[in-house]
């Protein structure tokens, strides 16, 4: 993946903290600071643009008056994350299928170290992966919580339980509650992606399948609020 560009202040100072920063472009006169200082202590350049520079380093993006340029992202591999997980008494990994916004992944991404998941499961293809516009959402989570990219979604379901995971999957036309669960298992939550939810063979591949019981007029939720209510309800019963 070649360089990119992060933008937004909470953004490039969590990326900057995390080392992941290579260069840094403000405007002119800008108050840079604890964003200054840490730059300055980690020999990190800061060159003075305009903003209309700002706004094509940034895609147009909301930048603040700040653009990082940061080192190519680095994919976690699959083994490590399953290990790691295992070693953890409550073990919780995401796995994501064919979601295309890059909102939603990285609003999970934010949940997910929130709530300590060991690791995020992404597909190379049909599927939004690591992007400025993600790590923007993200607010610099995306330097703390492992992201893992596969060819094959249901192979690494079948590896996954071949280490003992359990896969929980989202669908809204079970009628189990996500509460019914006390999800005292390696657990592997996984969340489809916008419209048609997870794919059919993933969901064949899943041991359970639950929904969210909703009262209101719209049956349906944002993919990245499913995500967080399921992430804090098994967090919440594994501490249990």
């Amino acid at each position: 993946m070649a360089n990119n560009y992060i933008y937004g202040r909470n953004t490039v100072f969590e990326s900057l903290n995390a080392n992941s920063v290579s260069k840094i472009f403000c405007r002119a006169n800008m108050a840079m600071g604890k964003l200054k200082s840490i730059a300055e202590e980690k020999n990190i350049p800061i060159e003075i643009v305009s903003e209309q520079e700002l706004n094509e380093l940034s895609g147009n993006g909301v930048h603040q008056g700040v653009v990082g340029l940061i080192k190519p992202y680095q994919y976690e591999d699959l083994d490590v994350v399953i290990s790691k997980a295992k070693s953890n008494p409550h073990p919780l990994i995401v796995m994501v299928a064919e979601l295309n916004d890059p909102h939603n992944l990285g609003a999970i991404i934010r949940t997910c170290d929130a709530f300590s998941v060991d690791g995020i499961i992404l597909a190379k293809h049909r599927q939004v992966a690591v992007t400025p516009a993600v790590m923007k959402v993200a607010t610099g989570a995306h330097n703390y919580v492992p992201v893992v990219q596969v060819t094959n979604l249901n192979q690494t379901a079948n590896k996954l339980k071949e280490h003992g995971f359990w896969l929980v999957g989202t669908d809204l036309d079970t009628n189990t509650s996500y509460l019914s669960l006390e999800y005292d298992f390696p657990c592997v939550l996984v969340i489809g992606g916008e419209g048609w939810g997870v794919p059919s063979l993933l969901k064949k591949n899943c041991d359970y399948l639950v929904t969210i019981p909703q009262t209101g007029h719209v049956n349906s939720l944002n993919a990245s609020v499913a995500a967080g209510i399921l992430i804090a309800s098994i967090r919440g019963k594994q501490s249990l």
